[in-house]
């Protein structure tokens, strides 16, 4: 039974998750400023608790939870600017995993700018928030993803070691109030609740996972995130020890978004870490 101290600052909430028909699963993931993602397969839409998880911020941990809101300032004006992104952002966020996993190495790869609203899609050429529960790293692509982007030869040695694959999702413009980010405990997902998704993208073909609603899965949000603040998310763990390894996510439309509230801007930039 949940205390008082759960129950404040929950929300109920739409998540869309798919069903497991033992049918392929496909994913075109949509382009920048223009039409939405395509996704083939079967999925339902359920209503599952999504808690506050702002009172327990100072206790959660990317090993055991998979995810953890920080305190994190940039000197980034314009996350609209490449430049700024490539020479201010990219070297922060390196610095922030260095400092909060311990990793040696710390690599950014990619980066993602989103937007909940139409026209600045097409204005700046950013894509929408997904709506659907995934992860966005399998057994197989998180090793992959590190061939591809060093090579064969010199991903040898990498993946001789634990590594690890991170998320940073922050608001780039105000607060986050319509379309925040929802998170769910790794602890409370087991395997089976991973469908393998192959990625259909115009530049590789990869593979993610989509989520199988269970309702042990426990959800979590951190209302109103502003532009200081960065959420890591571990998307991959090569470790198979106990700690977390994939931590599925999705954006959610919170029903205590007040009418006319400003349209979520956000960047999610992905970082591989060797330890």
């Amino acid at each position: 039974m949940a205390t008082a101290g759960e129950r404040i600052g929950t929300v109920e909430a739409a998540v869309n998750f798919v069903i497991d028909t033992g049918e392929p699963i496909v994913t075109i993931p949509s382009q920048p400023g223009g039409e939405g993602s395509q996704n083939i397969g079967r999925y339902e839409t359920r209503t599952v608790s999504v808690r506050d998880g702002r009172p327990i911020a100072g206790a959660l941990s990317l090993d055991r939870e998979g995810f953890a809101l920080v305190r994190h300032d940039t000197k980034v004006a314009d996350f609209y600017d490449e430049a700024q992104i490539e020479t201010v952002y990219n070297p922060e966020i390196e610095a922030l995993i260095r400092r909060e996993t311990g990793a040696k190495d710390v690599v950014v790869f990619d980066h993602t700018l989103r937007a909940g609203d139409d026209g600045i899609r097409r204005e700046k050429l950013v894509r929408e928030p997904v709506q659907r529960a995934h992860n966005d790293y399998t057994v197989r692509s998180g090793p992959k993803r590190v061939i591809d982007w060093f090579g064969e030869e010199d991903a040898k040695p990498l993946l001789d070691r634990r590594f690890a694959i991170f998320n940073i999702w922050r608001s780039t413009v105000g607060s986050v109030e319509a379309f925040p980010l929802a998170i769910c405990d790794a602890r409370s997902c087991v395997q089976s609740d991973f469908v393998i998704s192959e990625r259909r993208a115009k530049e590789r073909v990869g593979e993610t996972y989509r989520l199988a609603y269970s309702p042990a899965q426990r959800w979590f949000y951190f209302p109103h995130m502003k532009r200081d603040e960065a959420m890591l998310i571990k998307s991959y763990e090569s470790a198979e020890d106990g700690r977390a390894r994939f931590t599925p996510h999705t954006a959610i439309a919170d029903p205590t978004t007040p009418p006319g509230a400003p349209p979520r801007q956000s960047i999610e930039t992905r970082v591989f870490a060797f330890f």
